[in-house]
């Protein structure tokens, strides 16, 4: 019997592990969470949430050593809390075991990416992959198929990662850039927060302007720690615009939204503390990010926002490619 484990029972992480359960190729799927976090207490009480109700097939667990008895973990966690899982679970034999990391973001103040804080932090023989690219839970619920990229510095992670989550339903890339797909995914939530701020203001119009300058220095932070630029093009980055940028379902989008209108918004986006670290980078190794510095300047500085978007387009001229 194909058993998985899934640690982190947010909106993302619990559709992972129905996903698995109906669709992918896991007769049974292990969960845990934080005992008191009200998503787990939600699903321990009532087997569902505002999304999904968990099948017969899903089991949930209290206790991290139980679920960390299978062979494949899938990770699904806010970016900022993942080096202290990383620290907890090296504590365990973990050897040979295979993780998903479905995280899209950077960790704030490090500026590392997900897969390199595990591998810092577990110094054992594990296998990681990474997951991104395009889709909300709501739309896959409702049966809309969609696709992502799988990567790892292992062909043959990638290969079981793809094997037992590929469907109908998601169609599953393989990867060829491990640092490109983690900063595209992580950037397509800062991205996103612009998209909301232009939306809040009902500039609509500058949103096409924004896509396609984006990826253009997205890229070059994927070229800075040697990536392939043009995988900023890729599904892992441009692929996820529609859910990020202009979807009612995104919670980085709808940060920005209500940023810009001066309203509070409680739920995770992750592209918030990801701007920092971008910030940081951009910084620390004098990479050109006119769009995400505005961003920063908007969000953490204050600045005034008409003002800072005008001044992207004061910049000097120069040739689009």
């Amino acid at each position: 019997m194909t058993k998985i484990s899934l640690i982190g029972c947010g909106r993302w992480g619990t559709f992972l592990g129905w996903y698995a359960a109906n669709y992918g190729k896991a007769e049974e799927v292990w969960m845990y969470d934080i005992p008191t976090s009200p998503n787990f207490v939600e699903l321990k009480n009532t087997r569902k949430n505002a999304y999904l109700v968990l099948s017969d097939n899903m089991q949930l667990f209290d206790n991290l050593a139980a679920v960390l008895q299978n062979d494949f973990v899938i990770i699904s966690i806010g970016c900022q809390y993942f080096r202290g899982l990383c620290r907890e679970l090296a504590a365990y034999d973990l050897h040979g075991k295979t993780f998903l990391l479905a995280m899209k973001g950077l960790e704030e103040p490090s500026g590392e990416r997900m897969l390199e804080i595990m591998r810092s932090e577990i110094a054992q023989d594990i296998h990681i992959a990474t997951l991104g690219g395009p889709g909300h839970v709501q739309d896959y619920m409702r049966g809309v198929p969609s696709a992502a990229v799988v990567d790892s510095d292992e062909e043959a992670a990638k290969k079981t990662v793809v094997e037992l989550m590929s469907s109908p339903l998601i169609r599953l890339y393989y990867g060829n850039d491990l640092i490109g797909n983690q900063i595209g995914a992580a950037l397509k939530n800062v991205i996103g927060l612009a998209a909301g701020i232009l939306d809040g203001l009902d500039w609509y119009g500058l949103k096409g302007a924004l896509m396609a300058r984006a990826p253009v220095e997205v890229g070059r932070l994927i070229k800075h720690f040697g990536g392939n630029p043009m995988t900023a093009y890729g599904l892992a980055h441009l692929g996820d615009y529609e859910a990020t940028l202009f979807s009612k379902n995104s919670h980085n989008r709808m940060f920005g939204e209500k940023f810009a209108r001066g309203e509070a918004f409680e739920k995770l986006a992750e592209g918030v503390p990801t701007l920092k670290a971008v910030k940081l980078l951009a910084d620390r190794y004098q990479i050109d990010m006119p769009i995400s510095q505005a961003l920063y300047s908007v969000i953490y500085e204050k600045a005034n926002i008409k003002d800072s978007i005008k001044q992207l387009f004061e910049r000097p001229l120069k040739s689009e490619f």
